[in-house]
C-alpha cells in the first residue's frame, strides 16, 4: 500500500511479492458458502484445522513466524506459539467476511481517541491515515465506508494476491471502489484531488515492494528496511498524518488506537535523507509498541529483517 513513484531500489526476490498465493478460487467459494449458510462458531471451529495445516505445509512463513516471535519473547517460542500467531491471522481474515458483509452486530469495536478523526474531519481537510499490518485494517476500512463514519480511500496494491483481492471484492463492490492503485499515471492526481475533498488516504506503512525508495529503522532490535513513500507523499501533499493500529483481541473484540503523528512533514533539502528516516523511524516505534501489545498480530510473513 505504498505509492512507489518517489524513486527506485530493487528488492531481494525473496521478499512478500514473490510468494505464491495459498488461496484458490474454489477454496475461497467454500468458505463463504460455509460463512453465509452456518454460524459463526462453525467456521470459527474449522480455523482450527486450516491453521494446523498450514503451520505444518507452510514453513517458509512457519520459519519467519518462529524468528519473530523469538524477538518479541523473553524465551524460545513453541510450535503452539507460530500455532497462535497463525490461528489470529486466520481470524482477521474471516472476519473480513462478516465485515464486508456490513454484520457488524457480530463484533465488539472499541475505538481510542476517536476525537482525533472527528477533529480532522470539522476541519473539511483530507489527511492520510498511515496504519500497518498488525491486526485488522479492514475493520477501520469497513467501518468508515459502510457506516460512513468518516470518508476513507485507500492506496493498495492489487497486483498480489488477486484470487482473494478478487473474493472480497465482490462480497462489497462499494468498498472495492474505494482504492487507489499505485503506480499509475493518474495516482498522485487522484490522492491530490482526493484530499482536498476531505478524504482519508488509508495507506500500510510497514511492507517494502520492488522500485520503492526505501529507510533502515530500528525495529525489534535489529535494522530493517521500510518504505520511504508515506512520508514522501505526505511531504508532497503538505497534509496531516495520524497512525491508526486495528488490534484483533480475540473472539469478537477489537481496539482501534488512533494517534496524532504530525501537522506537516517538512523534508529539508539539505538533510532530505536524515528527515525521512527520523519521521519513519517515529512511526517504527509506534507500531513497535502496538506490536508488544498485540504480539500475534503482527502478519508479516516474509523475512522482515534481511
Amino acid at each position: 500500500m505504498t505509492p512507489r513513484a518517489f524513486g527506485a531500489k530493487a528488492l531481494p526476490e525473496h521478499r512478500w511479492a514473490t510468494l505464491p498465493e495459498r488461496g484458490t478460487p474454489a477454496l475461497l467459494r467454500l468458505v463463504a458458502w460455509i460463512t453465509v449458510h452456518m454460524r459463526r462458531w462453525v467456521p470459527r471451529l474449522l480455523l482450527y484445522p486450516v491453521t494446523l495445516y498450514f503451520v505444518i505445509s507452510a514453513r517458509a512463513a512457519r520459519r519467519v513466524s518462529y524468528q519473530y516471535l523469538k524477538r518479541m519473547r523473553a524465551g524460545p517460542p513453541h510450535w503452539w506459539h507460530v500455532f497462535q500467531h497463525f490461528h489470529c491471522f486466520a481470524a482477521t481474515i474471516l472476519d473480513r467476511v462478516y465485515l464486508l458483509r456490513g454484520e457488524f452486530e457480530q463484533f465488539d469495536v472499541t475505538l481510542h481517541q476517536k476525537e482525533i478523526l472527528e477533529r480532522q474531519i470539522e476541519s473539511g481537510k483530507g489527511c492520510i491515515l498511515l496504519g500497518s499490518h498488525l491486526g485488522s485494517f479492514e475493520v477501520l476500512r469497513t467501518l468508515g465506508v459502510t457506516q460512513q463514519d468518516f470518508p476513507l480511500k485507500v492506496l493498495m496494491d492489487i497486483a498480489h494476491n488477486q484470487n482473494i483481492t478478487r473474493f472480497l471484492d465482490a462480497l462489497n463492490p462499494k468498498i472495492a471502489g474505494t482504492v487507489i492503485v499505485p503506480d499509475r499515471p493518474d495516482t498522485l492526481l487522484r490522492v491530490k484531488e482526493s484530499l482536498d475533498a476531505g478524504f482519508f488516504i488509508g495507506m500500510l506503512g510497514d511492507r517494502t515492494s520492488a522500485n520503492d525508495k526505501t529507510t533502515c529503522c530500528q525495529f525489534l532490535g535489529a535494522t530493517a528496511e521500510f518504505p520511504a513513500g508515506p512520508i514522501l507523499l505526505a511531504a508532497v501533499m503538505h497534509c496531516p498524518v495520524i497512525l491508526f493500529f486495528g488490534l484483533y483481541r480475540g473472539g469478537r473484540r477489537y481496539e482501534i488506537y488512533f494517534e496524532h503523528f504530525a501537522g506537516e512533514i517538512i523534508l529539508h533539502r539539505d538533510r532530505r535523507a536524515e528527515d525521512i528516516q527520523h519521521w519513519m523511524q517515529n512511526y517504527v516505534e509506534r507500531l513497535e509498541h502496538f506490536a508488544r501489545l498485540a504480539p500475534y498480530n503482527w502478519f508479516n510473513f516474509y523475512p522482515f529483517w534481511d
